[in-house]
């Protein structure tokens, strides 16, 4: 069966790939703006199955598997910051702080009337952040398309003091874990 990707991100079909299972990506085209009220994690799991339904009704034969990521620090969500000034403002606010990652992952197929979802949270402790190692920090890897401002798979890591979850690829932005479950539960062969 034609397993579709609901999203353009390197960062998840990066994390795709790792499963060794054919697939190909389409861009849902989907509001992202939180409902008056939203919760992070119901934001985080809404948008998941939002992007799976946008591309599932264009291939209503196809699984399609779409996930988003909601990070927030004291329930006040937090996004890709766009660019540097944003981003030096988020690791700011982290500074020192806990903050709460939401990623949802759905699960979609039309055909068989198929639509389940997996949200897995995740907390990230940030150590105190001293300005000169937020800059020498966004200078070196340049996160500005990641929520939180940082790539835990790469340096943003030396900024943490402590990770608490189940599946640390949520943070990256596809729970393979989660993944992995649906898939098969799906009937798709996952080693």
């Amino acid at each position: 069966m034609d397993l579709i990707l609901a999203s353009t991100s390197r960062y998840r079909q990066q994390l795709l790939n790792r499963l060794a299972i054919p697939f190909r990506c389409e861009a849902p085209e989907v509001d992202e703006t939180p409902l008056p009220g939203e919760e992070p994690a119901a934001l985080a799991s809404r948008l998941a199955l939002a992007k799976a339904h946008a591309i599932a009704a264009r291939f209503p034969e196809a699984l399609v598997l779409g996930s988003d990521q909601v990070a927030s620090i004291d329930g006040d969500c937090i996004g890709k910051p766009g660019g540097h000034d944003a981003a030096a403002a988020q690791l700011r606010a982290s500074s020192g702080r806990l903050v709460s990652f939401y990623t949802a992952v759905a699960l979609v197929n039309r055909g068989q009337e198929l639509a389940l979802t997996r949200l897995v949270p995740f907390a990230v402790e940030f150590r105190p952040l001293a300005e000169a190692e937020i800059q020498s920090y966004l200078h070196r890897e340049q996160p500005y398309d990641c929520a939180g401002s940082f790539k835990c798979e790469g340096l943003g890591i030396s900024l943490f003091q402590r990770m608490a979850g189940d599946d640390p690829t949520s943070l990256e932005g596809l729970p393979l874990i989660a993944t992995s479950a649906l898939l098969r539960q799906a009937g798709v062969p996952c080693p």
